[in-house]
């Protein structure tokens, strides 16, 4: 794409920081109806029945940044947040798409071995490509496309390594 606008993250994203939302109590069960989130690997580390503090529908979507390591998460429901390590990062709706940033920042390589907080000092100065808004739409759901067909590629393989299991538990 020709003449594409880059822009810094922290032009396009502002940053919310998540001690509003941070969980009071860590006894969690899935019997409760409300993710407490981290931006690392597991995600959503469990259910939470507390009703105060929850980051609002109105404010979504939104992206969790671990601001330690660079990881982000995409979340479109409500939410509370295990600590503050992390940043709320909420897209320029006037200028990008939440959804276009977080593949845009999926891409970038980015050395975080050093303990750190990134978010302010180095992260949102990282330039992007920004296409205008109505082809981020285009290309988020191209994006969406493709990862339905991951999915269903890794049920598949699932499946297929399971049988490949009772031929062997067979012989």
């Amino acid at each position: 794409m020709k003449d594409v606008e880059w822009v810094e993250l922290g032009e396009v994203l502002e940053y919310e920081q998540p001690t509003k939302y941070i969980v009071e109590s860590v006894n969690y069960s899935d019997e409760y109806k409300i993710p407490v989130l981290t931006a690392g690997q597991t995600f959503i580390l469990g259910y939470t029945d507390e009703k105060d503090g929850i980051f609002p529908t109105e404010k979504l979507p939104v992206i969790i940044f671990d601001d330690f390591t660079t990881a982000t998460k995409f979340v479109n429901f409500p939410f509370k947040v295990k600590s503050s390590a992390m940043k709320i990062l909420h897209a320029k709706k006037e200028k990008a798409s939440a959804k276009f940033l977080f593949y845009a920042m999926q891409d970038i390589n980015f050395n975080h071995e050093t303990h750190k907080r990134y978010w302010i000092s180095e992260y949102s100065k990282i330039k992007i490509p920004l296409p205008p808004l109505e082809i981020q739409k285009q290309l988020v759901a191209e994006m969406e496309e493709q990862e339905k067909i991951i999915e269903a590629n890794k049920k598949l393989i699932t499946i297929m390594e399971q049988k490949i299991r009772e031929v062997l538990s067979d012989i």
